[in-house]
């Protein structure tokens, strides 16, 4: 274990995914065999192909974890958030998530999630200075 060299991976080596299938290998004697991840991506275009908002997230152990909710300042307040959202955890749930998780800057959109049924769970202070992040989960209900 002498001759061991720290490199970042090439294309080809990210790519086989070999790294994730070695964890995803050890996990399987905890918590049993589980679907790989899977990416939810929406986008919410204008009639003039002009991008208002979307969302970026994945479905991993039965989590849908959202990392990215935006829309457009002048697009707020329509509900456009409320059906990306919906429509996230809709697709969540047909892959077999039962849960929904997220963080959010006390500047951004807590409120929002507490209106769509999340709830904080954990926060850490000082985060970007003077501000908190809130940690959000919410239970998935299928319809």
């Amino acid at each position: 274990m002498n001759n061991i060299t720290l490199a970042p991976p090439t294309e080809e080596q990210l790519r086989s995914g070999e790294l994730g299938l070695k964890l995803r290998h050890y996990n399987y004697g905890f918590v049993g065999e589980y679907p790989k991840q899977e990416y939810i991506r929406l986008d919410a275009r204008g009639e003039n192909g002009r991008l208002l908002g979307g969302l970026r997230g994945f479905v991993f152990l039965y989590w849908l974890d959202v990392e990215v909710l935006f829309v457009e300042e002048d697009a707020r307040g329509a509900g456009l958030g409320s059906r990306l959202l919906a429509e996230a955890e809709r697709q969540a749930i047909a892959l077999g998530a039962k849960n929904a998780k997220l963080s959010t800057f006390e500047w951004q959109a807590r409120g929002f999630y507490l209106k769509q049924g999340y709830e904080e769970y954990a926060r850490i202070d000082d985060y970007a200075p003077g501000f908190y992040l809130a940690y959000m989960k919410k239970a998935l209900q299928a319809p």
